[in-house]
């Protein structure tokens, strides 16, 4: 699989994540007659939902990171060409704008507006690193075959047990940035989500592998040269 088709997905996953999140959020709030409960309920199963999709169908092209943190600990561990990061983020921010934008475009919305819903304090950024911390751990420990689900499954958990409603990732914080809606977030919050995020990043990829068993090495293997397979 060539770069420029796993960009592409990452970029078109990221978009569609990102419309699914505010387009069910405008039409949550438009619906609930004020009940945020009922809005937040509404916006967390369409994220569920889509999620579980957009990672079984785009997972055999990018790994369906739609994630920088995602991306970054899958560089570190040798999963993603590290000349691969910077351009997975980049076509993950950018997506996620887009999908902000075509979010707008279906509902009538002013395309380009900033965000006035503030999202700060201890609580908010705890809960921040609490929710990628529980994600990558999923991602991490997973069994392929369960990935999507679990990982769908894990976000709507999380939606609703942490303070913060499980952002969980740059790309949607810096695509909700763009998006006046109840899914927003206002920019001058996003860097205190964003490092929140990165360091509960670092903690499950430290967890992961302090629960995984230590690599057995074959002496007579590993005397024997060989040539490591290419990073696609």
């Amino acid at each position: 699989m060539t770069l420029s088709r796993k960009l592409l997905a990452e970029a078109l996953g990221s978009a569609l994540l990102l419309a699914v999140v505010i387009g069910s959020g405008v039409m949550a709030e438009r619906l609930s007659g004020g009940n945020a409960g009922i809005a937040l309920l509404a916006n967390a199963l369409a994220t569920v939902g889509g999620l579980y999709v957009l990672i079984e169908v785009l997972g055999p092209v990018s790994g369906a990171h739609f994630n920088p943190a995602v991306s970054a600990v899958m560089a570190w561990r040798g999963e993603l060409a590290r000349s691969a990061l910077l351009p997975y983020v980049a076509a993950q921010l950018l997506g996620a704008v887009l999908g902000a934008w075509l979010a707008h475009a279906m509902f009538d919305l002013t395309l380009l507006q900033f965000s006035t819903k503030l999202r700060s304090g201890t609580g908010q950024w705890i809960a921040e690193g609490v929710a990628t911390f529980g994600l990558l751990l999923v991602i991490l420990r997973a069994p392929p075959a369960r990935v999507a689900a679990m990982v769908a499954a894990y976000i709507g958990a999380a939606y609703w047990f942490t303070a913060s409603t499980s952002f969980a990732n740059p790309a949607a914080v810096f695509g909700r940035m763009f998006s006046d809606s109840f899914a927003g977030i206002a920019p001058a919050s996003a860097p205190g989500f964003i490092v929140a995020e990165l360091v509960g990043a670092v903690l499950a990829a430290g967890v992961h592998h302090l629960l995984s068993p230590p690599r057995i090495v074959d002496r007579d293997a590993s005397s024997t040269p060989s040539t490591p397979a290419p990073h696609v």
